[in-house]
């Protein structure tokens, strides 16, 4: 979805300036919020793009307003209101008005650690051969959905050069939706600045890591 959280190629919003020897967390609410966006994921209750489709789809005077782990807990809650493990009463004054839901899985405390070493590949196997190949010229589709998607604006409708494949991939989009991986191969597209932002930027091109539903081929092209 187009939302605030889309700031790529956006101006106004000064640099990003790291914190040297930043901590992970600036207080210990940030950790709870973390901790818990762990533990109900691990759950089954939802998926990876179903956490993010959730936080992005905060308006954007919320999310722009936010900190990061505001943004986080915001997710959280519109996820356990969504799939009725929580209610507004109970949000509100902390108080349990019904028994809680059974879950699918539960992550246990010892059990952290090698979660968190495993991770969650996301790599599938093909349905299909790749359509792309390095070097093939590209555009990346004009795409306005008002769900999860991860191609950015400022790329939609400009065009690229294929530079690698990675296999094919969960697909986020179908992911978010309805728990669907639909594997889908996946690209990284080279744009070149200008062809993004015109003669005026002074940077030389921008990687993106783009799904095959993404793209089309160029007329006159390898793919096409």
């Amino acid at each position: 979805m187009n939302g605030g959280q889309d700031l790529g190629g956006m101006q106004g919003f000064g640099p990003v300036r790291p914190e040297a020897d930043e901590a992970w967390f600036h207080d210990d609410w940030e950790r709870r919020v973390f901790g818990l966006t762990l533990a109900m994921g691990a759950s089954g209750a939802w998926n990876l793009d179903a956490s993010r489709h959730a936080r992005e789809s905060l308006t954007p005077t919320r999310y722009l307003s936010s900190t990061y782990y505001e943004i986080w807990f915001e997710g959280v809650l519109r996820l356990l209101k969504d799939r009725g493990l929580v209610t507004e009463e109970e949000l509100a004054d902390g108080r349990v008005r019904v028994p809680g839901a059974p879950l699918p899985r539960r992550l246990a405390a010892d059990a952290v650690p090698a979660a968190l070493a495993a991770g969650s590949p996301t790599e599938r196997p093909a349905a299909a051969p790749a359509r792309f190949a390095p070097g093939d010229a590209v555009r990346a589709k004009v795409l306005n959905p008002v769900g999860h998607t991860r191609l950015p604006r400022y790329v939609r409708g400009r065009v690229g050069t294929v530079v690698s494949v990675h296999g094919a991939h969960v697909y986020p989009d179908t992911h978010a939706r309805d728990g669907d991986p639909c594997p889908q191969w996946l690209y990284t597209v080279r744009f070149e600045a200008r062809e993004l932002w015109g003669e005026d930027t002074t940077a030389a091109c921008v990687h993106v890591d783009a799904w095959e539903p993404y793209l089309e081929p160029i007329a006159g092209s390898t793919a096409a």
